[in-house]
């Protein structure tokens, strides 16, 4: 694995001067995970704040071969031009690797972009598809997705006297993913740089699809001091809201375990989205959140066999 001297040395893919917001998440994923691969990359983007953002006409941000895509058909674009890549190579007309990454949110993969996923998926293409995980529809006016959490306040679950916050729990995207029995599978942020890389570079070991869940803050939707991006995704570890973890041929294990698990309210009491849950005299709806977090720590460390 390189040391992080060696990742700064390697040739930046994502330029500064785009227009995301401070404190952003995603851009620090892109360039882990692009920098962690050394051979050349093909990519291509969902519509979402990260194309919007890299790509406005006539500039753009990427230092890699990039293809935009509808919101719903990143995993179908990149599984053509891997089909296309390997075409060319049986005619003797490529003899150089390349690997492919497809990048979504979190709406354009657990929720429009899921069909084109799987699908992609289940053909058995060689690529590695990133989901930069907001957990919510950032780019459109913070509208709740299949990945916010339980209880979190967006524009379309908005917290008041007859609803605390969006009432279901998140779809385990990770699980969804490793049962369509894919090579690689795990979830990481962009505060664990160390397991991020390592777990790209897995991925680009095996021979089929990989998918990558990155925690990717967004801090206009989630109300926070854009200081406090990486800090976010640390409390999320050590919380366990948020479980770094991969299943690598089916076989699951948890890859940090925080030394002193923290309440879930270190992480959510600097989130403005969350704010309602402390204003809630009960406290019934912080133990609820805890409660949740709990069970889906347990269930994970269940499929790990670290009980």
């Amino acid at each position: 694995m390189p040391t992080l001297k060696q990742l700064a040395r390697r040739p930046n893919p994502l330029t500064g001067g785009h227009s995301a917001c401070a404190g952003c998440g995603f851009p620090q994923a892109i360039r882990l995970v692009l920098m962690s691969i050394e051979e050349p990359v093909v990519v291509a983007g969902a519509t979402g704040c990260m194309e919007v953002t890299t790509t406005t006409y006539p500039n753009t941000a990427w230092n890699v071969p990039f293809i935009h895509n509808a919101f719903e058909n990143a995993a179908a674009t990149i599984s053509g031009v891997e089909a296309a890549y390997k075409a060319l190579v049986r005619r003797g007309k490529i003899n150089k690797p390349i690997r492919f990454v497809a990048f979504g949110g979190d709406g354009g993969t657990y929720d429009i972009g899921l069909q084109a996923l799987s699908g992609a998926a289940e053909r058995g293409h060689r690529f590695l598809y990133v989901c930069y995980d907001n957990q919510a529809y950032m780019n459109t006016g913070i509208q709740r997705s299949g990945a916010t959490p339980f209880g979190a306040s967006t524009t379309t679950t908005p917290a008041g006297e007859v609803v605390p916050g969006k009432q279901q729990r998140r779809k385990d995207m990770a699980a969804i993913m490793a049962a369509h029995n894919i090579p690689y599978v795990a979830q990481t942020t962009i505060a664990h740089w160390q397991d991020l890389t390592r777990k790209v570079q897995r991925a680009m070991q095996v021979d089929g699809p990989a998918y990558l869940n990155v925690l990717a803050p967004c801090r206009l939707g989630w109300g926070t001091d854009p200081a406090m991006t990486i800090h976010l995704c640390e409390l999320a570890a050590d919380t366990c809201a948020w479980p770094l973890f991969e299943v690598d041929h089916g076989k699951w294990k948890v890859t940090y375990t925080p030394k002193t698990k923290l309440p879930i309210e270190e992480y959510l009491k600097p989130q403005e989205r969350f704010r309602h849950v402390f204003q809630d005299s009960t406290g019934g709806l912080l133990a609820a959140i805890q409660k949740d977090v709990d069970e889906q720590w347990q269930a994970l460390l269940a499929r790990a066999g670290q009980t």
